[in-house]
């Protein structure tokens, strides 16, 4: 598993979101505990996400069902 640095966001299901451009791996963890890493992402949606009024929102419409991901914790 690749070591993503995690970024702390104030959301109400997302506890953390973190970026690895080599990879273009964004990691997700969720304040359930739960970790997803989703593949092929932009460098330019990680940084829309981290700057978006809305982090769950802007996750559910445009992360979700647009990148493969894999449950990793």
């Amino acid at each position: 598993m690749v070591s993503i640095q995690m970024i702390p966001v104030s959301s109400s299901n997302v506890e953390s979101i973190g970026y690895d451009e080599t990879t273009q791996t964004l990691r997700i963890r969720f304040l359930n505990g739960s970790e997803y890493d989703y593949k092929n992402v932009p460098n330019v949606e990680f940084d829309a996400l981290k700057n978006a009024p809305s982090v769950g929102s802007y996750l559910n419409h445009n992360i979700k069902d647009a990148y493969p991901f894999e449950k990793i914790g």
